[in-house]
């Protein structure tokens, strides 16, 4: 875009709290008209609310892009998220119009994996299972999993995945892991051995979820994966919540023949009250906050704040469509 021109930045529904009151957002205001809206928009609102926007500051997954409603604003021409996941947005249907879309990739990996790792921890030490029994006055003792020595199974190397396997190497743990474009190379980085995914399943002790949802891995493990896991493995989802068949995982959990599951992302969010996983017995669960620390939330706002600015001075950045910029 010309920066000459002033343009209208919209942040379309801020609820829970991410970027309001951020200082950079007062970084933003050389460039145009900068509209802050602190509550959560119905489907028709947020059309309302971005029609007049060159730039939409997207800082919740809650409010989604489908392509009848990017469709709707003639004027857009970049989307900048506060978060990694951009499957709230319809990259094919954005690329087509010509709007750019940022994300921001491995700004927070090493506070996520540190959540994530806290979460196999618990998961490992019956932590939740084992401090519900003593507030109902049971003292209940279940064996608890040692982990020095076992074997972390890590589903996708991208920033995330790599530092849960650098942690884990660190632990004393042995890594294994499986990514679409596998290295001899990155294998010796990141100190991890590349097999194939029915090995890695069957060979871990811990697997830890990390790719980014997408046609090919929605569901991708089901009845049949979580059934090649050793029996007793533990399974922590850090990725999305659909990579994960969820009927599937409560049947495998209440059958027993998983030992719990730690899990930070769901199918449906927020997570229902009648949700079956909740019903689960050695489970782990946090609400998708494995980013939000102070040091996360800013990262992730200064670096959506960035991606606008960069974006208006000609020169995107982080940007997971480049089919779009021969449109822009």
């Amino acid at each position: 875009m010309d920066t000459k021109e002033r343009c209208t930045i919209v942040v379309p529904g801020d609820e829970p709290k991410q970027i309001q009151g951020s200082p950079h957002l007062e970084r933003l205001q050389p460039y145009g008209e900068v509209i802050v809206y602190t509550d959560l928009p119905t489907d028709q609102q947020k059309l309302e609310r971005c029609e007049a926007a060159d730039v939409i500051l997207n800082s919740r997954g809650a409010v989604t892009w489908p392509a009848e409603a990017l469709g709707s604003l003639p004027k857009l021409r970049h989307i900048s998220v506060c978060a990694i996941g951009t499957d709230n947005i319809d990259l094919q249907a954005a690329s087509e119009m010509g709007v750019v879309v940022s994300n921001q990739a491995g700004r927070t990996a090493s506070v996520v994996a540190e959540h994530l790792f806290g979460l196999m921890f618990a998961v490992a030490k019956r932590a939740a299972s084992q401090t519900i029994e003593l507030k109902s006055g049971r003292w209940t003792r279940w064996n608890n999993v040692y982990l020095q020595g076992k074997t972390l199974g890590v589903i996708g190397t991208g920033n995330i995945g790599s530092e849960m396997a650098r942690l884990a190497n660190a632990l004393g743990m042995e890594v294994v892991a499986w990514t679409f474009r596998p290295s001899d190379k990155r294998a010796q980085q990141l100190g991890v051995r590349y097999i194939e995914l029915d090995d890695l399943l069957a060979t871990a002790d811990v697997v830890s979820l990390h790719v980014a949802l997408s046609e090919e891995t929605r569901g991708m493990l089901g009845e049949r994966e979580l059934g090649l896991m050793k029996p007793g493995a533990l399974l922590v989802n850090g990725g999305r919540g659909a990579l994960v068949e969820k009927n599937a995982l409560v049947r495998t959990l209440n059958a027993g023949h998983l030992g719990g599951a730690a899990l930070d992302v769901y199918d449906i969010e927020p997570l229902p009250a009648n949700d079956p996983i909740l019903s689960c017995e050695q489970v782990v669960l946090t609400p998708h906050v494995a980013d939000q620390t102070p040091e996360g939330i800013d990262r992730l706002n200064k670096g959506a704040v960035d991606s606008v600015i960069a974006f208006l001075r000609g020169h995107p950045q982080n940007v997971v469509n480049p089919e779009a910029l021969r449109l822009g």
